[in-house]
């Protein structure tokens, strides 16, 4: 049976289903971390020559030729195969990212490459959220580019 939570005479919706235990919610976001970077650790990374990754912009080449990161290689998601990605060290992380948090496009490659035996995290917020935290980028476009897809 659900316990109801009021609060001022109102059912609460944070409270309506409990908290995990401690122990538990520190297992659950410390499994997260496992397999999901963000923009601000990548670019800290980039800016202090910790080359501990390949950084994998999966958008389309169009779209990586018109912006990415600096440093990134552009390699769409579809393309992902053995063959394709045979040339990757298998003991290096791969950090993919694509437009930002409406796209599935990195956690489909993440996928494929774990698929694949590679060691892989996300870079959450995507390019959209690179570009909002200020940071450089390169191609054609340059800032002139979209901020989503």
């Amino acid at each position: 049976m659900t316990e109801t939570f009021k609060i001022k005479g109102r059912i609460s919706q944070v409270l309506s289903t409990p908290a995990a235990d401690p122990e538990v919610a520190r297992q659950h976001f410390a499994a997260k971390l496992t397999v999901e970077t963000d923009p601000s650790d990548v670019h800290y990374d980039l800016q202090h020559e910790l080359d501990s990754f390949i950084l994998l912009d999966v958008r389309s080449s169009k779209h990586f030729e018109e912006c990415h990161i600096k440093g990134a290689i552009g390699f769409p998601q579809s393309k992902i195969s053995p063959e394709s990605t045979a040339h990757f060290p298998k003991d290096k992380l791969i950090v993919t990212y694509c437009w930002g948090v409406a796209c599935n496009g990195a956690t489909k490659a993440a996928m494929k490459l774990a698929a694949l035996g590679f060691q892989v995290k996300e870079m959450i917020g995507g390019i959209e959220y690179w570009r909002r935290e200020g940071f450089e980028i390169e191609g054609t476009l340059g800032d002139a580019a979209p901020l989503v897809g």
